[in-house]
């Protein structure tokens, strides 16, 4: 079913089209999240537990040299380490999650630009529809599974194949497509950043075996839609025509997209407390958002990324919503605990189905009643966030972990010329 995307989106989106101008940013963006995720330790010791069964002369800040597939592996663990790479709303995910880590590992490998953007903006496409078609169960997680169908398209590109082998590439990873859990997010722990990363493995593998002759049947991925998730209905997916990945948001906050409605709300209403800790708190939002990021009283960062409850509570205190409302400082302050516990969640019915947003209400001591609604953020369809804000973030990100002068060559070789080849340069 992904066969004419794929011939559609082969060659990428034309130059200096709004859709290359997506992907650049998009590329972008995304590399700048998971140059921030290798400031953390969790993601350069798993470099170095690669490196002895991934040997090779790509470098990535912190880590020993890796190959393509090892280093994009951990390019992709590292990424959402932060939870503040980009998504789309019709896929339920990030359709670049395993995708970008391979475009950039090319790119560090000698590919031009042109060659990188090129298979970013393929396996974005496949990823993206694939998404659309995947509708997660309860206790299930989205990262990791679809995204390796892109995974697979962009690396049977990389890989010197053409595209009849990206359609056998697609279609054997299909018939193992991964099935992720929740669990660990929800008990605090990080093994949920693997998953981005085993679909690289395994869009990889799919890429290589495709080049080489092997196939697998067509009717694989609704095979799979039918026996893991219980979907007998024919999937509805964007035919070719529509490059999706102009529709993609990039984060204005860090932490999980259905609670960036609520931060918003809570600071715009952060001036006119005054210092005060509310009596209450009420936030009302739509039900995905409950249903995804409802988690209460985080033990972990991984899963303050994923509270609507702590995203309020962290803007209303910090005036912010980076980084550094998910470290282990902020998780033990008090005044942070306190504020969170005292938030109420509720589903506001009066947002239309399909709806993004959220409704804050605050009671103060002193009697008054403050309210904010927010129906949109930077990011979506109607305000996407601009090349400027989006070098801002990836100079706030990427400068975790290089010097300003690094920061500013890598702005300049994604943003260049497509013929460029930024190699090691990339991120020296």
């Amino acid at each position: 079913m992904f066969g004419p995307t794929v011939d559609w989106a082969w060659n990428g989106p034309p130059p200096g089209s709004a859709a290359e101008h997506a992907a650049r940013l998009l590329l972008l963006d995304s590399l700048g999240c998971a140059l921030a995720g290798l400031a953390h330790g969790r993601p350069r010791a798993m470099a170095a537990a690669l490196a002895p069964s991934h040997p090779g002369v790509l470098r990535l800040p912190g880590c020993p040299p890796l190959g393509p597939a090892g280093a994009a592996a951990v390019l992709a663990a590292a990424m959402p380490w932060d939870e503040a790479n980009e998504g789309l709303a019709r896929s339920h995910g990030r359709p670049g999650l395993a995708v970008a880590p391979l475009a950039v590992a090319a790119l560090l490998g000698g590919a031009t630009l042109g060659e990188g953007l090129s298979a970013y903006a393929l396996g974005y496409e496949i990823a993206a529809r694939a998404g659309e078609a995947w509708r997660i169960r309860p206790g299930m997680h989205v990262d990791g599974a679809w995204h390796s169908l892109g995974a697979a398209a962009a690396s049977a590109q990389l890989g010197g194949g053409d595209p009849a082998a990206a359609s056998r590439a697609v279609r054997i990873a299909a018939c193992q497509i991964p099935f992720s859990l929740y669990a660990p997010i929800s008990a605090g722990m990080d093994g949920r950043n693997t998953y981005p990363a085993h679909a690289v493995m395994l869009g990889s593998l799919a890429g290589a075996a495709a080049v080489a002759g092997l196939d697998a049947p067509e009717s694989g991925f609704a095979t799979a839609r039918e026996t893991a998730l219980g979907l007998s209905s024919p999937a509805e997916v964007e035919p070719p025509g529509i490059w999706l990945l102009e529709e993609a948001y990039i984060k204005p906050f860090a932490g999980v997209r259905h609670a960036h409605y609520a931060a918003a709300a809570a600071l715009a209403l952060r001036p006119h407390l005054g210092g005060t800790m509310p009596r209450s708190i009420r936030l009302h939002t739509y039900a995905e958002a409950l249903q995804y990021a409802g988690n209460r009283a985080p033990a972990a960062p991984i899963t303050a990324q994923f509270s609507l409850s702590w995203a309020v509570a962290a803007a209303l205190l910090q005036g912010d919503l980076g980084p550094a409302a998910y470290t282990e400082v902020a998780l033990a302050d008090p005044r942070l605990r306190a504020m969170e516990a005292a938030v109420e969640l509720l589903e506001d019915h009066a947002l239309p189905p399909g709806r993004r947003g959220a409704r804050l209400e605050l009671l103060m001591p002193d009697g008054r009643s403050l309210e904010e609604a927010v129906n949109g953020v930077t990011g979506d369809p109607d305000r996407p966030m601009t090349a400027k804000e989006a070098a801002a973030k990836f100079r706030r990100y990427a400068g975790t972990v290089l010097s300003d002068a690094a920061a500013e060559a890598t702005l300049a070789a994604l943003l260049g010329p497509l013929d460029a080849r930024p190699g090691n340069a990339l991120i020296a």
